[in-house]
């Protein structure tokens, strides 16, 4: 990494590669620079950040920068961007405008390329956060692996349908890459804990040994205030700040996934992450304001809506199930236009949950089941519970092109879960985000 002129630069190498993910236990990874999870990368609100990619694969890829407003180009989803082929490069470059948690991922063949270790987490800085004793990244995963520790298959009709109904959950839970990991943090001090979930399909429900904490930001930054609870739901794709301490030397607890009914085939159960020391006590230095920033509401609870998405399951005679949108596969919806406020009803009308998650922008939650939220937010990922309905509220500012909304587990998208609209500007603007072949380059 370099920095020079407030412009961030990483080179990253997609290979594959053998990965402990405990002691004596290897698995056959995919990643970037040969670790699960890929390196953090960090840059500070307004950098100019650019990433090289070079593909070691035997399959193409490409990356999606997940939450980042950035231009349509740069975005990494195929109608976007032509596929990085084995032994190409990319460039990617665009301005981070936003502080907050993001992360990074595979959106070529994702099924196999994430499950495989294909994310990383991208974190934003600005001069005006809280400022704490210490921080910590946590990406949280899962593996499907069987006794030898390879990736398995769904073999049969009966397993083919609950992976695909369910989405693929395995046996092996992960922090940052690791089993049962242990992390440390000194007695009286007070660390600001990010959380990404990069699962393909499981939801974490998180507890800390049942210690309350407070909620500080979600997808889009910090929130108006903290918010103390003793536990918060963390859906694929979402990420979640929190204050973690201070706590009382010698203590110990585990970071925990208390059981949540999604609605599968599959119970759910409760899951032991990881587990935190409490180390000899130390002076905190951190201040954490109960004002955090102003989250100007841009549209009312009662706003009229302009575009009606509907999230559905049906039965197919080939395929076992669909799973689509407005009763379509893979669909395309209708353009919005720049500077144009867009009130979006989303409905789940199936018997499971759905993250519901919008490439490139922040919206706001409106109301779920015509009751406001409880507090402001800036979201990219909306939890959708079966039979609910929701109202969000966002505005396409000066970046047109093409772009997509989908459900975050990721079978549930490949399986058709998902729709591409474009963003319309004058034909000047949109003649600026058109895919420029020249970023792709062959050996």
């Amino acid at each position: 990494m370099s920095n020079q002129s407030n412009t961030v630069v990483y080179h990253l190498e997609a290979s594959e590669f053998n990965w402990e993910v405990a002691p004596g236990k290897v698995i056959p990874a995919w990643g970037f620079n040969q670790q699960v999870p890929a390196p953090v990368l960090r840059a500070k609100k307004g950098d100019t950040l650019i990433v090289r990619i070079k593909n070691n694969l035997k399959e193409a890829t490409m990356v999606h920068w997940h939450g980042i407003r950035l231009p349509a180009s740069m975005d990494g989803t195929g109608e976007v961007q032509k596929p990085i082929e084995p032994g190409a490069e990319f460039e990617y470059r665009f301005i981070v405008p936003d502080a907050g948690t993001f992360w990074y991922h595979s959106h070529q063949n994702e099924t196999v390329q994430m499950e495989r270790g294909m994310y990383g987490a991208l974190i934003i800085e600005d001069e005006t956060d809280p400022q704490f004793d210490n921080e910590k990244v946590y990406v949280i995963d899962d593996m499907k692996l069987n006794e030898a520790n390879q990736f398995t298959e769904a073999k049969g009709a009966l397993s083919r349908l609950v992976e695909k109904h369910d989405g693929r959950e395995g046996e092996t839970a992960l922090i940052n890459g690791k089993e049962n990991p242990t992390f440390t943090i000194h007695a009286g001090q007070i660390e600001r804990w990010r959380f990404i979930n990069s699962a393909s399909a499981r939801y974490f429900r998180m507890q800390l040994g049942g210690h309350p904490f407070q909620i500080i930001g979600t997808a889009g930054g910090l929130l108006e205030e903290p918010r103390m609870v003793t536990e918060i739901l963390i859906t694929p794709g979402e990420r979640v700040d929190i204050v973690a301490g201070p706590f009382k030397s010698g203590d110990h607890f585990e970071i925990e996934a208390l059981p949540y009914n999604r609605v599968t085939m599959l119970r759910a159960k409760k899951r032991i992450y990881g587990h935190v020391r409490i180390d000899a006590p130390k002076e905190s230095t951190a201040f954490v304001p109960n004002q955090l920033r102003r989250i100007e509401p841009i549209a009312p609870q009662d706003a009229r809506v302009t575009r009606k998405v509907k999230l559905s399951v049906g039965p197919n005679l080939k395929r076992g199930l669909d799973f689509l949108v407005n009763d379509k596969l893979h669909s395309n919806d209708l353009p919005v236009r720049v500077d144009e406020l867009q009130v979006w009803e989303i409905s789940n009308s199936s018997r499971m949950d759905h993250p519901f998650h919008l490439h490139g922008f922040f919206f706001q939650l409106l109301e779920m089941n015509g009751k406001a939220p409880a507090y402001k937010a800036w979201k990219d990922t909306l939890n959708l519970p079966p039979r609910s309905k929701a109202k969000i509220a966002w505005i396409p500012d000066n970046r047109p092109g093409q772009w997509m909304y989908h459900c975050h587990i990721i079978e549930h998208h490949a399986a058709g879960m998902m729709a591409n609209f474009e963003v319309l500007g004058t034909d000047d603007e949109v003649g600026k985000y058109m895919m420029n072949d020249g970023h792709c380059q062959h050996n």
